[in-house]
């Protein structure tokens, strides 16, 4: 069955909000086997609401909507359904009793236009608002089916799901069951590639995949008629996928990140690392404290912007930085060495670079970076060259700092992947 999603709301046309209710609702859907291929935002406009109310039930088994459902004027979602449907508003005595509860135990005067709350279309299933005034409503005319929800996501996510998905699932009994498997060091398209004959013959499941920063993710999801058999499924291509990227795979935990991976190697390995930064200025350090328990594998980060703290804190020679420049092959080993030594870690990596706008020049252009990794006596180090504004290539180096240190810990300490 297909769902499409319609959030009402012309503050969110206008940026004023952000719209998390898709996301949500997107998420949920597709672990209730439903196929979701349009989303939609509405301002509150009645005539473009309807065209668009009209469309979405035109191509879509089910369509949900959030938002307009409150006391004012400009709340039109029920009433363009209800107009759309042919249905009449009628008073839901039930739904009043409960508002006018809501605004009693709160002490609160209730004005007369939240009385248009407790208006729902004739036939209309009602569902009761725990967390507000306003009740949710499905509408089935036929095969079709338009489910309205509150917009606040407080209100919204516990009606959803006490009532909308029991309802939901027994309209359909499949479900979609998916895991990811996550790559790092490896570009979208070589990845890509690597798979292009599985995905060419692939039916059920599938594979899709997608990049962020630093990372190429591979979504394996099968239909099935429950979650045993769904993990039944995927687990053979999931196999198939570690086999054909070994070590460059650090997870197949949806919720586990890039450094999760580096700080369970970290922690496994009973080792300690440390990190000196210059053009990121303590983002990676930022990134590995965002994992619970890291401070068993680390302590002690520099973040040395200026020459002056690299030669003061690290102990990179005048020298080097005369010769070579401070975003250089040069400074960036004795940047991890220097942090070595003086955090008394097992492992430091270091990071130098240009992230731009300015500084560059035509051999040493912006994206220019130097990531060193200095582990069991051996110093390490990798140039790269990223693309992007500034605060593009600094994430960047962040993730490929991440990816090598994880890259000289399997290879440079008896772990092999």
């Amino acid at each position: 069955m297909t769902v499409e999603l319609i959030s009402v709301g012309t503050e969110i046309l206008m940026g004023n909000i952000v719209n998390t209710n898709a996301a949500w609702l997107a998420k949920e859907c597709a672990a209730l086997g439903l196929s979701c291929f349009y989303q939609s935002v509405v301002g509150d406009n009645e005539d473009r609401l309807k065209e668009q109310m009209k469309t979405s039930l035109e191509r879509s088994d089910i369509v949900i909507l959030t938002g307009g459902l409150g006391p004012t004027t400009d709340d039109l979602t029920k009433e363009t359904a209800a107009l759309l449907m042919g249905k009449k508003l009628v008073t839901d005595q039930h739904s009043l009793e409960r508002v006018k509860a809501y605004f009693q135990v709160r002490g609160i005067e209730m004005t007369e236009n939240n009385k248009k709350q407790a208006l729902v279309p004739e036939g209309a299933r009602v569902l009761d608002n725990d967390n507000g005034t306003a009740p949710g409503l499905i509408l089935e005319s036929g095969e079709k089916c338009m489910i309205l929800l509150p917009g606040p996501p407080n209100e919204m996510k516990p009606l959803f799901e006490a009532q909308v998905k029991p309802f939901l699932k027994a309209l359909n009994p499949c479900i979609l069951y998916s895991r990811t498997v996550k790559l790092c060091g490896i570009g979208e398209s070589k990845a890509a590639a690597m798979v292009q004959d599985m995905i060419d013959t692939q039916e059920n499941p599938t594979i899709a995949p997608y990049a962020k920063t630093g990372e190429v993710h591979f979504r394996v999801t099968a239909q099935a008629q429950n979650e045993k058999e769904g993990k039944k499924l995927v687990k053979p291509v999931v196999k198939e996928l570690k086999h054909r990227f070994g070590q460059a795979v650090f997870t197949t935990k949806e919720e586990e990140t890039l450094e999760k991976a580096l700080a369970d190697l970290l922690l496994e390995k009973g080792l300690m690392i440390s990190f000196a930064e210059s053009c990121t200025g303590g983002m990676i350090a930022g990134r590995l404290v965002n994992v619970p328990g890291v401070s068993k594998a680390f302590g002690t980060g520099y973040v040395t912007y200026s020459n002056k703290a690299k030669r003061k804190l690290l102990g990179v020679k005048k020298s080097t930085l005369k010769q070579f420049g401070a975003v250089s092959v040069q400074t960036a080993k004795e940047m991890a060495q220097g942090a070595l030594l003086a955090s008394g870690a097992d492992v430091a990596v270091s990071v130098t670079g240009i992230a731009g706008p300015d500084g560059g020049t035509d051999k040493k252009p912006v994206g220019l970076v130097y990531i060193g990794c200095c582990v069991q006596g051996r110093t390490f180090v990798q140039e790269y060259h990223f693309l992007g504004n500034r605060e593009k290539i600094r994430e960047s180096t962040v993730a490929a700092a991440l990816t090598f240190a994880r890259s000289c810990l399997l290879e440079y300490t008896g772990e092999k992947g």
